[in-house]
This record gives structure tokens, C-alpha cells and sequence, in this order.
């Protein structure tokens, strides 16, 4: 997968840009706060229309402007794909496959997948469950798009009975509405869990090996999925694991309504790793988890590759001025083919990439 050519207008710090890229190596480099990141997130929100940094699309809109615009030149699966979106402050967004408008963001599953790897992920291991959460929604809404749109809608549906169970004491008619709350959260939920347990499965066959590398064969890394405890096999269809969410969501009724929260279902979901059997988050050292993290991140860039016939294309975020020398070259070795945009503050740091196009950005323009 290769992104030939992107536009912007108004988005983040750009008023304008527009950029033709090298197939193989693209060097975005200039100093702090010059808009490299938002390069990147550009790329990436044209795969998945996800931000890793914005909750809401207004965020990546200028400030004192309604409305921006993405738009990219993709070759894919020996096809050529425009991709655009239109983003409007208050007012939604809009996703263009070719012309044609896309109903879900769910729709671009598949066109054009991409590895975003920030510093803040070497802190994956240490960091809540929600970003360990983020990490697998993030990959697996961009290979299958009936994940997707389970994803969108058990996030709505969560929204609403949250809002529901804290507001209940004082309007009590709520209450009615509850059951089919709960119902359709655990249809929703049930598509998610599966999805999840299938990715994390994928994991465990391609992540211990990156990070036997990584160590030297020094360390045995283990995955493990921990979602609601009524499901028995997480890798079951939604049918079966369906029956299981409704019967703990029954058996936590009661605690919900006293707490005022939502206590049953895959949003409190975690990815665990082990190192040597023990807790990483728990116990390993800051060198360890880094390792950790990288090894997640090249591990779903070989999912990808093995699920698409293609590199994904891989956005390293100024992440190897966090490492030392050996992670370093590590990383650089590892992701030899396809397509790589990598951000850094001087040229000159990364010697040991193949050369392709170097792009100096400096106040949201282009030098």
C-alpha cells in the first residue's frame, strides 16, 4: 500500500499542503510543534477515520475556521483510490471512496491500513487498560469493517445507559427504556469480544517471536485477554457469547443501579502481557516494557501484512529519539519493505534508513 500523493487544507496547523511521496522512505523532519505529528495523523485518519490524539473530528479542524478537508491518492490491491474527508465543526464528517460517499466509516476497511507509532506507545504496557484498548480497536477497525460499526454503536449505546444510570434517582422512568439498552449492548458487545479475542489470538502467534528477537531469546513474552467473566470462550461466535454478556449483565443489574455506572461489558476489556510469567505492567523494567511495546506494534504490522498481501504503510511518530542505540536498530531493520513516513527533529538522525524523500515542515507549511 502506497500513499501517492496527500492534500490538506485547513486541517490541524495546514491551511494548505500538498505533497508527493516516495514509495519506499519519506523523512518528515523539523523542529517541535511545526506540524510533523499532524502530517501523520492526516495519513492515518484516511485509513480508519480515527484520530489517536482528537476524541472528536472538531479538534483537527484550524481554529476560527467550520470546516477542513483530507484528501489522498492511494494505490491498493493494484488499484488506484482517492480518499477524502470532510470534516465540519458541529456538523459531522463526510468519507469519499472514489466519488462515491461512504454510509460508515466502517467502509474503508481494507483500502488503506497504516501503523502509527508514537512515543506514547512505549508506554503502552504501564499505561490503563483504555489505551491497551485503543491499540486493538484501532488495528482491527481497519481490517474488518463489521468491527467498525459494532465498535461505533456499542460506544453510542454505553454513552446512553451511562447517562441512564446516573440520572435515574432523579427521573425514574428511565428506567424502562434499561432492557433494551442492555439488550442491544450485548448484541453490539458480543461482535466485539469476538473480534478482539480473534486479533489477540493473532497476536500471541506473531509477538513472542519479535520480542524473542528483540531480547535476544533472553525473555518469553506471553498475551492473554481479559474480558467479562461470564464469557467462556471469547473466541466464539457472537451467538454463543451473546446469552453469556445478558446473563451477567443480569447479575450486575442491581450494583449498577446503585453505582450509577455501567459495570458489565467489553469496555472495561484488557490486553495483558507477561514477561517471564510476570506482570509486565507490574514488574517490568522501563527497558523491558519499551521492548514490550515495539514488539506489539511490529507484531500488528505483520498482521496486516499477513491479512492484506501488502505492507501496511508505517507511521513511526519521532519514536526513535526515545530509544537507545540497540532498540534503535532493532526497529530499523524490522521495517525494511513498504511504505514508511517517519517524523524527527534533524535530518540527519536517521542514517540507517534506505534513502527516499526527505520533507522539511516548518509552521505548517511545507519548506
Amino acid at each position: 500500500m502506497i500513499v501517492r500523493e496527500l492534500e490538506l487544507d485547513f486541517f490541524r496547523n495546514y491551511t494548505h499542503l500538498q505533497a508527493r511521496f516516495d514509495p519506499n522512505v519519506n523523512l518528515i523532519y523539523g523542529d517541535n510543534a511545526q506540524g510533523k505529528t499532524n502530517l501523520l495523523e492526516a495519513i492515518a485518519y484516511l485509513s480508519a477515520a480515527r484520530s489517536h490524539r482528537a476524541r472528536y473530528d472538531r479538534e483537527m479542524i484550524m481554529l476560527d475556521v467550520d470546516s477542513a478537508f483530507l484528501r489522498g491518492e492511494i494505490e491498493s490491491r493494484d488499484r488506484d483510490f482517492t480518499l477524502e474527508a470532510k470534516l465540519f465543526r458541529g456538523r459531522g464528517r463526510q468519507l469519499y471512496s472514489n466519488g462515491v460517499r461512504l454510509k460508515t466509516a466502517g467502509e474503508l476497511a481494507g483500502i488503506l491500513t497504516t501503523v502509527l507509532f508514537c512515543p506514547e506507545d512505549l508506554s503502552l504496557i504501564r499505561a490503563g487498560a483504555a489505551e491497551r484498548r485503543k491499540f486493538l480497536d484501532s488495528a482491527i477497525c481497519q481490517l474488518r469493517p463489521r468491527y467498525a460499526q459494532a465498535l461505533g454503536e456499542y460506544n453510542r449505546l454505553y454513552e446512553h445507559k451511562t447517562r441512564i444510570l446516573r440520572d435515574w434517582p432523579e427521573n425514574p422512568s428511565l428506567l424502562a427504556t434499561l432492557d433494551d439498552f442492555n439488550l442491544r449492548m450485548a448484541q453490539t458487545g458480543a461482535i466485539v469480544i469476538h473480534y478482539r479475542a480473534h486479533f489477540i489470538k493473532r497476536l500471541r502467534e506473531h509477538t513472542p517471536a519479535i520480542h524473542g528477537d528483540f531480547s535476544g531469546g533472553r525473555e518469553k513474552m506471553e498475551l492473554a485477554y481479559e474480558t467479562v467473566s461470564s464469557v467462556q470462550d471469547p473466541l466464539a461466535s457472537p451467538r454463543d457469547i451473546l446469552p453469556q454478556l445478558l446473563d451477567h449483565q443480569e447479575r450486575h443489574r442491581q450494583a449498577e443501579l446503585d453505582s450509577r455506572q455501567c459495570l458489565s461489558g467489553p469496555h472495561k476489556d484488557d490486553l495483558t502481557v507477561y514477561l517471564e510469567g510476570q506482570s509486565a505492567k507490574t514488574y517490568a523494567s522501563q527497558g523491558q516494557v519499551r521492548t514490550a511495546a515495539l514488539s506489539l506494534k511490529l507484531a500488528q504490522r505483520e498482521i496486516f501484512q499477513a491479512e492484506t498481501g501488502e505492507w501496511p504503510v508505517l507511521l513511526p511518530d519521532d519514536v526513535l529519539s526515545e530509544l537507545d542505540s540497540k532498540r534503535q536498530c532493532f526497529v530499523l531493520n524490522h521495517i525494511k519493505g513498504g511504505q514508511v513516513f517517519i517524523t524527527c527533529c534533524e535530518e540527519e538522525k536517521l542514517e540507517g534508513l534506505e534513502q527516499g524523500k526527505s520533507f522539511h515542515i516548518q509552521g505548517g507549511k511545507l519548506i
